[in-house]
């Protein structure tokens, strides 16, 4: 927690600064009431006493309550403005720390989780800010003078004061033992049912297909019991609080005056009225000690939550990410668009085997390279390995003959125009969704667009879409169909103007003709770039200069389409799995 603190800037300890200005302020003006109580009662007591004596004492009065009434709505702004700043500078802070995370460091944590640290556990250390600036400093100085101010009065009150104390404490540190560790419970269970509910939401389409509400109306009811049940069982404890607090308050103010009438009736005439004097300021201090206590109580019951939130938001910001920053902004001069790799091989982080075994090819500016092979053969992993989102595990990967880890990565992402394997699609417009993204040049111009889009075999659809290009496109991409998104993500990859194109299967949702005539658009308009290409169709890659055929991970072949067909076995068999041997021979 206090670690977070620590991101407090110069302007807002300066304001909790004021803010503990004016609570001293207001204490002291709180504690003043029992003192001209007290001198009220000796007035209403004193033969010869004047009604303005007393409505003077009473003015007052007045005047503490309203100056302490004003400190506390100051001291409520700044809390609020201090918690609310803070919270925004911490999510912004996660986001842009997640924003750098590798594939690694996503898959640690999960996209549900990451989306309850950003917003729940912010709120919880917010909640803590705000309430605990206005009651952590104010319920200890004010219980240290308050008791201050009666700790001489009678060793009587003082000791059943101190009992009314002891009780308190012990039942929120027994409450603080009890609840703690749930918390943390409370919290992945919150990941959970954000995991269940972006699931489902993400998958509703099959869901209804297969008939599966039920299914997962039980399995987000099993989840979110559990967190209901965790979170009743934490509210039924600190439900004990309240009731404990008021009962002490009450006893205690009864006792008070219990002990006071015996030593009253004990006393002499003229001690009698300063013991009833005595007894009503002793009694008014007891419930501010009691207060005090009472207010820690509520930061002690958001305390926890907030600790716990803390933590998961400190996991965060301490993670180092794996993949790490280079300084290196250009390559080595006449090697532009080209990329190597000597000896790479690769496993997940938490993998045993590697997925990716001694791979080495190069290729140059202008030329095409595919691979192709069996499902699970490391396809994609490979060409994911060149915008970094994994480093390599063995061997290294040289872009224009540097090493891509010693590139800084927005250099590195400059130079590539990446379409995925699935197509996404931001909230916006179809040009919004084709200018996307920084790439150290110019935004495209609409011209631009267009033509990126023309290639990408897009107008035609697009011309039939309400407002053309400034059409809105949904988040995803659910309100076009998946050639659609797949046809706009490769346009957003040829508005870039990259040095290498990399197309992980993205032709995949794309009709045979519309494949055909794209692929030969993009290879006038790529002549001068080099283009990655991972596909399961053997007539997208028959043109490339080089294909690399992988299987199990390992290279097996390595040549032109004619020269793999004799070479290399498994390139022939996904080869006439899909084409005829007339087909083949004609291509």
């Amino acid at each position: 927690m206090f670690k977070l603190f620590r991101k407090l800037d110069g302007k807002d300890v300066f304001y909790i600064f004021v803010c503990f200005i004016l609570i001293f302020f207001q204490v002291w003006l709180d504690l003043k009431l029992p003192d001209y109580m007290s001198a009220i009662t000796r007035l209403v007591q004193t033969t010869g006493s004047h009604m303005s004596d007393i409505l003077v004492q009473g003015g007052y009065m007045l005047l503490c309550a309203l100056g302490s009434l004003a400190s506390a709505v100051v001291v409520g702004y700044f809390a609020s403005k201090i918690s609310s700043n803070f919270s925004r500078k911490l999510r912004k802070e996660i986001f842009e720390k997640v924003e750098y995370f590798g594939m690694e460091e996503i898959k640690k944590f999960s996209t549900s989780s990451l989306i309850t640290r950003t917003t729940n556990d912010v709120t919880q250390v917010e909640m803590l800010i705000g309430m605990g600036l206005q009651m952590l400093m104010k319920a200890p100085i004010m219980a240290v003078w308050a008791i201050s101010k009666i700790v001489n009065k009678s060793i009587e009150w003082s000791t059943i004061t101190g009992v009314g104390v002891l009780i308190l404490l012990t039942t929120v540190i027994g409450l603080m033992i009890v609840v703690l560790p749930r918390f943390k419970i409370v919290q992945k269970l919150i990941d959970k049912v954000n995991g269940v509910t972006r699931e489902n939401l993400t998958g509703i389409r099959v869901i209804r297909a297969f008939n599966a509400e039920d299914y997962q109306k039980g399995r987000f009811e099993a989840v979110n019991n559990k967190l209901t049940n965790t979170q009743l069982f934490n509210q039924k404890c600190f439900a004990l609080l309240q009731p404990i607090m008021y009962l002490v308050m009450h006893f205690l103010t009864l006792g008070i005056y219990f002990i006071g009438a015996s030593l009253i009736a004990n006393a002499g005439m003229v001690e009698k009225i300063s013991l009833f004097g005595n007894m009503v300021v002793f009694s008014s201090y007891a419930m501010q000690v009691i207060m005090s206590f009472l207010m820690l109580a509520m930061i002690f019951m958001i305390w926890p939550r907030a600790q716990v939130s803390a933590q998961r938001i400190n996991e965060i910001l301490n993670e180092k990410a794996s993949v790490v920053d280079g300084n290196v902004t250009e390559g080595k001069e006449g090697l532009t668009g080209t990329v190597e790799f000597k000896n790479v091989s690769f496993k997940y982080p938490d993998a045993d085997e590697y997925l990716l075994r001694d791979i080495s090819f190069k290729v140059n500016k202008g030329e095409t390279i595919a691979f192709i092979g069996s499902t699970g053969s490391g396809k994609s992993t490979l060409i994911n390995l060149v915008p970094r989102f994994y480093d390599v595990t063995d061997g290294e990967i040289l872009v224009d003959g540097v090493n891509v880890r010693d590139y800084t990565q927005e250099a590195l992402h400059n130079k590539i125009g990446y379409v995925p394997q699935k197509a996404f699609m931001f909230t916006g417009s179809v040009k919004d969704n084709v200018a996307y993204g920084e790439n150290g040049k110019e935004k495209p111009s609409d011209i631009k667009i267009q033509e990126a889009i023309e290639v990408a075999q897009g107008t035609d659809f697009i011309s039939k879409m309400e407002n053309t290009y400034d059409a809105h496109i949904a988040r995803g991409g659910t309100n076009v169909s998946g050639g659609q998104k797949q046809r706009l993500a490769i346009a957003r990859a040829i508005a870039r103007n990259p040095e290498i194109y990399i197309f992980d299967d993205s032709f995949s949702a794309l009709d045979y003709k519309t494949d055909s005539t794209l692929r030969k658009e993009l290879k006038k308009y790529t002549s001068d770039a080099t283009s990655i290409i991972v596909a399961q169709r053997i007539g997208t890659i028959l043109n490339a200069d080089k294909i690399v055929v992988l299987d199990k991970g390992k290279c097996v072949g390595m040549g032109t389409h004619k020269e793999l067909l004799k070479s290399c076995e498994v390139y022939k068999e996904i080869a006439l799995s899909q084409l005829s041997k007339e087909e083949l021979e004609n291509a």
